[in-house]
C-alpha cells in the first residue's frame, strides 16, 4: 500500500473529480474508481522517488509543534527559509509531512 498523502493535491482532486463524474454518469463502476486511485497512489510516490532530483535546505525561526505518529512526522514551522542553490523563499507558516521513504511492503 503506497501513501495517499498526493489526492490532496490539484492532480489527486481533479482526478478523483473526474472518477465521480465518471461513476456518476455510469461509465465506470466504484470499484474500478478505487484501483484508478490507488494505481495514482503507487504510481506517484514512485515517481517522485525515482524521477526528483534536486534538493533543498530549509532553516526555521521556530518550530511550532511536531508530531509522530503511524511512521508519518508531521512538522508545523514558522518564519521558513528555503533555499535552493542560489534562490531563496521565504514564507511565515509552513507544514511539512514526511514519511519513510522505502516502499511500504518493503517493511512488511
Amino acid at each position: 500500500m503506497s501513501y495517499q498523502l498526493y489526492r490532496n493535491t490539484t492532480i489527486g482532486n481533479t482526478l478523483q473529480e473526474s472518477l465521480d463524474e465518471l461513476i456518476q454518469y455510469g461509465q465506470i463502476t466504484p470499484t474500478l474508481a478505487v484501483k484508478v486511485l490507488l494505481q495514482f497512489d503507487k504510481s506517484i510516490n514512485q515517481a517522485l522517488s525515482n524521477r526528483v532530483k534536486s534538493r533543498l535546505t530549509f532553516k526555521a525561526g521556530k518550530l511550532n509543534t511536531y508530531r509522530f505518529c503511524d511512521n508519518v512526522w508531521t512538522f508545523m514551522l514558522n518564519d521558513v527559509e528555503f533555499r535552493e542553490v542560489q534562490e531563496v523563499a521565504k514564507v511565515d507558516k509552513v507544514k511539512i509531512v514526511a514519511c519513510d521513504g522505502k516502499n511500504v511492503e518493503d517493511r512488511r
